[in-house]
């Protein structure tokens, strides 16, 4: 995982979140972020990937009751 991304999580408080997701949603979210070409692309998805933590139920924008809090 890329140092960026850990203390993101760290920070917001959602790395046991993130640990309980799917082993395909970690690697899915950690791909998708690492794809990003502009460092405000990166951020941007770094973001969304927490907010989603946070919430919940949520998982690249869709429902995802099996991940609600």
């Amino acid at each position: 995982m890329p140092a960026d991304v850990r203390a993101s999580l760290v920070d917001r408080g959602v790395l046991d979140d993130y640990r309980s997701r799917p082993a395909y949603q970690r690697n899915d979210y950690l791909g998708w972020i690492g794809g990003a070409k502009r460092p405000e692309t990166r951020r941007r998805r770094i973001e969304q990937m927490l907010d989603e933590l946070e919430r919940g139920g949520v998982y690249m924008k869709m429902e995802h009751p099996p991940s609600r809090r």
